[in-house]
């Protein structure tokens, strides 16, 4: 029985047999190649001559000039940005200060007696030898103070001879004081113009009492007395009198040149003016205020850091205020006090002691005398080298001053310190002793510039806590310090106070510059 296998044969075999379906195997590849990949063309850099036919088609110029025009854009949006950002931005004002706020002041108090012109040492004649040197120094205004009784604040100034014999001591200490560019201020503190003549109680006479108060203002501003210094005690610290005042300074006073009225503050707080329901006063320039409360015997360390702090810690008023010392303080916190004055807001008023010769910078005074001492020279060299280092405090502090806008008109924040971590980071030298005052700190901030000021009233060292106040910059420049041994920068986190030194420093904020 034949097989069918179809067409194709025996198990699909083509049809032809064997051979044909070996042939057809042997002919036919076992792999089937890939197709040869197409020549791709590899890039070349144009030619200078392609370059140039292209960069001088229409596309290109259109493109840079799109390039260009961009450029400008955001250069001048970048330009416009950073003015903008600088004029928003808020800046402290610089505030217009009058010469009164600008100055230093010198309570002076001369001896206007026969015998102290005959000696030349602390008379008008010796105090005029000296009006230059105190210039130099940086003080800008004189205060006399006890130079005036009763006769030579009259109206009638030539009633005696004793009358003409100190009139013209003041006259010429004026004249010598306008010649070394220092104006003066008269002290009529406890001095009531009122009680210089017989007042019957009516009101003509009273009338006539004014008017005699008026005209002696009148003769000693033709003078060219700056101004006039009160106390809150006397009967002329009223609002009736310094209106008749102000009438009067406000005749001699110009834009460049104004006179002034000062209040002497003795009582803790400054009461209203007499008469008066508000407690702003407007009709005084300056009050003049004591760092610390009048003691019958010298003041402890304690005491005085007490004093400053309650100082520190009381807020500004609307008077610019004047700082004196006030109460008398142990020596060897003189140069502090002089720092704390000269840095606090407002304006200073050293104080010349004519027991000792010596002002609160134990150098202002001492040119005063000239007596010839027989003592070792060892003594004279080391007197010397503390009055130098007096002179040279007193003269860096005052030029700060003047030129500091910081320390001019700067904000003012007190920086208490933290007790118990102060101790503990200056165990490892020296215990502080629970006794001890702390450091005493405040800062005065002007913009980016920022003046550190530290007090250490006590008789222990004290180093810086690190975390006392971390928003401080922790580098800064010594600008003046009680013993004028410190130069150069300095770190913070690194300072160490030695007993009753203080320092002003100048912090460097990181990335801006003054």
């Amino acid at each position: 029985m034949p097989l069918n296998a179809g067409e194709t044969g025996f198990g699909g075999v083509p049809e032809g047999g064997l051979a044909a379906g070996v042939g057809n195997s042997e002919t036919a590849p076992l792999l089937i190649p890939e197709p040869d990949p197409e020549p791709v063309n590899q890039w070349q850099p144009l030619s200078k001559g392609e370059l140039e036919t292209a960069a001088g088609g229409p596309g290109w110029r259109r493109a840079r000039c799109y390039l260009v025009v961009l450029f400008w854009i955001a250069w001048v949006s970048m330009l416009a940005i950073s003015v903008a950002i600088v004029v928003m931005s808020p800046r402290p004002v610089g505030t217009s200060l009058k010469w009164w706020q600008r100055t230093v002041y010198y309570r002076l108090q001369p001896d206007l007696s026969t015998e102290a012109q005959a000696e030349g040492s602390e008379g008008v004649s010796g105090v005029c030898e000296r009006l230059p040197y105190l210039r130099s120094l940086g003080i800008g205004a004189l205060i006399l103070e006890g130079v005036f009784t009763k006769r030579v604040f009259s109206s009638n100034l030539t009633e005696t001879a004793e009358n003409m014999e100190t009139l013209a001591q003041i006259q010429h200490l004026l004249i010598e004081s306008n010649k070394a560019d220092l104006r003066v201020v008269l002290d009529f503190c406890n001095v009531d113009p009122l009680t210089l003549q017989d007042v019957a109680g009516n009101l003509d006479k009273l009338s006539n009492h004014s008017a005699a108060a008026q005209h002696a203002l009148k003769f000693w501003l033709e003078q060219g007395v700056a101004g006039f210094v009160i106390c809150d005690t006397d009967a002329a610290y009223s609002e009736k009198t310094l209106l008749e005042w102000r009438s009067v300074l406000e005749e001699f006073s110009s834009q460049e040149e104004e006179r002034i009225v000062v209040v002497k503050q003795t009582r803790d707080v400054l009461h209203p003016l007499n008469g008066s329901g508000q407690s702003n006063v407007t009709l005084v320039n300056m009050v003049m205020r004591s760092i610390l409360p009048y003691s019958d015997h010298p003041l402890s360390a304690q005491e005085v850091a007490d004093a400053i702090e309650t100082q520190l810690q009381t807020s500004e008023e609307d008077i610019w205020p004047s700082w004196t010392v006030g109460g008398e303080a142990p020596h060897d916190l003189k140069r502090l006090l002089l720092i704390l004055m000269m840095t606090l807001p407002g304006s200073p008023a050293l104080e010349y002691n004519p027991q000792t010769g010596q002002t609160q910078s134990e150098s202002l005074g001492g040119g005063l005398s000239h007596r010839e001492t027989d003592e070792p020279s060892d003594t004279n060299r080391y007197k010397q080298k503390t009055k130098n280092s007096a002179t040279a405090l007193f003269t860096t502090l005052s030029h700060s001053k003047a030129r500091e806008e910081a320390l001019l008109y700067g904000s003012f924040t007190f920086l208490p310190f933290n007790t118990s971590s102060n101790s503990s980071s200056s165990s490892n030298s020296t215990s502080s002793s629970p006794s001890s005052p702390p450091i005493l700190a405040f800062l005065r901030s002007w913009g980016c510039v920022e003046f550190l000021v530290l007090l250490n009233v006590g008789p222990e060292p004290h180093s810086l806590d690190p975390a006392w106040a971390p928003s401080l910059p922790e580098t800064g420049v010594f600008v003046a310090s009680t013993g004028m041994n410190h130069l150069g920068s300095t770190s913070l986190y690194t300072l160490k106070l030695q007993p009753n030194e203080a320092m002003a420093i100048k912090l460097l904020t990181p990335g801006s510059y003054s």
